[in-house]
């Protein structure tokens, strides 16, 4: 009997720790490898041209970071965010607006199903896996692309 896939990357966020998050009707898991800390949102400054999904950028201790609406990302209304979730991202911190932090997770491979390219261009970038936890549509979230490249040259150069 073999162990349980540890390899990361796209469709490999079954058989790992994750932060559960709630996000407007649904739960969005980041993998805990990925997460710095969790924190009442701060103030965000809008960046001009950038996806709908980038909220701005907030001042997290003493760093300019961009920060993801997690609801937009989804489809979803902006509204204003709870929490923020930091992460460790490709090239910088990232902070993702959620509504609210619910805890540490395992997530199986029962229930979660590996995004597949026809689930559009966004979400073979950005979410590893789609399925359901306690009866709840759950996202799985890869960290590392959520945020393009040109909007963190933008705040590069901005700071």
């Amino acid at each position: 009997m073999t162990g349980p896939d540890t390899r990361s990357g796209p469709g490999r966020a079954r058989d790992r720790a994750s932060l559960v998050c709630r996000v407007a009707t649904r739960l969005c898991a980041l993998p805990l490898s990925s997460v710095i800390e969790t924190m009442r949102a701060l103030p965000i400054e809008p960046i001009a041209g950038a996806p709908a999904f980038i909220a701005g950028f907030a001042l997290v201790r003493g760093e300019a970071v961009p920060v993801v609406d997690a609801t937009r990302l989804l489809g979803g209304p902006a509204g204003p965010a709870r929490r923020f979730v930091t992460v460790r991202g490709a090239r910088s911190v990232i902070a993702i607006a959620v509504d609210a932090v619910l805890g540490v997770r395992e997530l199986g491979g029962d229930g979660l199903a590996a995004v597949t390219p026809l689930a559009g261009a966004v979400a073979s970038d950005v979410i590893a896996a789609i399925g359901t936890l306690d009866a709840q549509l759950l996202v799985v979230l890869e960290t590392a692309h959520l945020v393009p490249d040109a909007v963190l040259d933008a705040l590069e150069r901005a700071s």
